[in-house]
């Protein structure tokens, strides 16, 4: 399955290892994640020399050919918020993660839509889980 991750990039990078052991378990399982190099510990100096524009027009390419996203939320981010609407936009099953004990924006977790779900997790292994299950939920209705 192709996913689309987004993780805070410069909002904050107190989660990176989760970040990182995620989308290496996702790897495993064969699953195609394009953003996965947001999750390595150089992403903001990488991303530091793209300009705007292009990492917009890159990521919504990204977004669009995604089966699904999954965020990692526990950092306020102006940028995974947006591509959460933008996937929620194009009917795109979203899967929210977020560490016990965060506050998490009304904006997630008042959001009625159906193709939108949000988890908490204690640890990384049990956020890899809640991701797993979600896949195998979304794999019969995905292309």
């Amino acid at each position: 399955m192709n996913i689309y991750f987004a993780c805070s990039i410069t909002g904050g990078r107190e989660y990176e290892r989760i970040y990182q052991d995620l989308t290496a378990a996702l790897l495993a399982d064969g699953h195609i994640i394009p953003t996965a190099h947001l999750a390595a510990s150089n992403a903001m100096a990488v991303e530091s020399v793209i300009a705007p524009q292009e990492v917009y027009t890159r990521d919504v390419t990204w977004i669009r050919d995604a089966d699904t996203l999954i965020a990692e939320v526990s950092v306020p981010s102006h940028g995974v918020g947006y591509e959460i609407g933008f996937a929620l936009n194009l009917r795109k099953p979203v899967l929210c993660l977020s560490q016990d004990g965060r506050k998490v924006s009304k904006m997630l977790s008042g959001n009625p839509d159906p193709n939108l779900r949000l988890k908490t997790y204690k640890d990384t292994k049990e956020a890899i889980e809640f991701s797993r299950e979600f896949l195998g939920e979304i794999k019969m209705t995905v292309k």
